[in-house]
Order: structure tokens, then sequence, then C-alpha cells
């Protein structure tokens, strides 16, 4: 993919600066943490329909109140996705990216929805609402699955880290292995990927929903260079936030 197609060469350039102020206070990486972990949480979540806005988002995980009018699945999703979180960071510090981290990532978000099968992979159908694309059958998905696996450290040495982690993304949500949370769990793995590069995580704001689909359905078919394009614009606006927000802690 040219970098007339992306914003990674800018990106790159904006990671310089982020790694100046490296290594980061312990007090500000501890808010940074959090700042994260209500931002990708309820942006993950609302993409897949989820009404809590952010600040119930942010009571949610943090003082565990019931929000009223919200279905008990939306306040799962984000507790899951929350703890999920936890788990990213954790895995984080790993270079590689496993079978086993991906199946823990969608166990951990998806257990209080469906315990039967979180971190498990689906054992029927799934149709996809909104599009014609149909997923693998269900048969085919353990060897999709090892095959994508297998790839990864190919791809990892091959990929620009950006065009890596949403060749990851794109596996996944074209495999579609679980009966629900691919998106999500799509989105855990592509941020894994971008953490354990040194990028800032990307956030995808619900307002880009209809661009974010569209350029799935596109990759779906086979032309994931839209897909690709529109990782990196969303990462180059979540690089720039970062260092906004450092230069703010550090009054630069």
């Amino acid at each position: 993919m040219g970098e007339k197609l992306n914003k990674n060469s800018r990106i790159d350039e904006l990671k310089n600066e982020i790694d100046s102020y490296r290594p980061l206070k312990k007090e500000l990486l501890k808010e940074l943490c959090e700042f994260y972990r209500i931002g990708f949480t309820y942006s993950s979540n609302a993409l897949e329909g989820n009404s809590l806005s952010e600040s119930e988002t942010k009571i949610v995980i943090e003082e565990g109140i019931t929000i009223g009018g919200k279905s008990i699945r939306e306040h799962n999703e984000a507790l899951g996705h929350s703890e999920a979180y936890s788990a990213l960071e954790r895995l984080a510090k790993n270079d590689a990216i496993t079978e086993s981290d991906i199946l823990k990532l969608h166990r951990l978000f998806y257990y209080r929805i469906d315990e039967k099968n979180a971190g498990k992979y689906r054992k029927s159908q799934v149709y996809i609402t909104g599009t014609d694309y149909l997923p693998p059958s269900y048969k085919e998905i353990p060897k999709k699955m090892k095959e994508f696996i297998a790839s990864i450290g190919e791809l990892k040495t091959s990929l620009h880290p950006i065009v890596f982690a949403a060749k990851l993304h794109i596996s996944i949500a074209t495999i579609h292995p679980f009966t629900d949370g691919n998106g999500r769990t799509a989105r855990l793995v592509m941020n894994l990927a971008l953490i354990q590069a040194g990028y800032p995580i990307a956030i995808i704001p619900p307002i880009l929903r209809g661009d974010y689909i569209s350029a799935i359905k596109l990759a779906n078919k086979g032309d994931e260079r839209a897909f690709f394009d529109f990782i990196s614009k969303v990462e180059y606006e979540s690089a720039k936030d970062y260092l906004r927000l450092l230069k703010h802690y550090y009054g630069k």
C-alpha cells in the first residue's frame, strides 16, 4: 500500500515525537490507561449499537452503577470490554499475538453475555445484517483461524505496523469466528498489535460507523485498500490526540 493512500509516514513522525516523552511518569500512565479504557470501550460498543453514552460508560465501569433505561446486556458489554482492555494491556508486553490471546480477549468481553460461547469458536452459521457477505461455515473456522494465526509472523515482518494491525482486524472480521462479538474482538486485537508496536490506540468514532462498515464490506470482497486507508486516518487522529494529551500534561 503506497503512502499516497494513507497517513502512515505522518503517523510515524507523530510516534517519534510521542517517543521523545518516554518513559512516561507512572501517574500519567495510569491516567492514560483509564482515559483509553473509557473512550475505547464506549466507541467500540457504540459501533455495535450500545446506547450508553461515554459518561454513562464511565459510571458503569468505575462506579458499578446501573443506568436507568439501559439493558443488562449494555451494562455487561461495558464491563466486559473494560475487563478485556485490562487483559490487552497485559498482553501488550509480549511480542507475539497468539490464538490463545484472541480467544481470551473474546472470552473476557463476552462471558457475562453468553458464558457458554465465550472464548469459543461458533458452532453454527451466522449472517451479518446489512451485507450480502456470508461468513465461512462454522466447520471451516478452526482451520481458517489456524491458517490466519500461522500467517501473523510473516505479516508482521512484511507490513507497516498500522497496515499489519488493520490486517489482523479485517482477517478476524472476515472469518467471523465467534457467534457474536467479532467486531469488538477484531478491534481489541488490532489495538493490541498497535500498542505492541508502540503506537497509540486507534479509536473509531461512532460518527464514522458508515465509512467503517463500507470499508469492511469492500475488504470482505477482497479489496482491503479502503480499510487500510480508513484505519490509517483513524490512527492519525488518535496519534494527534495522544500527543496533545502529553503536551498538556507536561505543559508544552
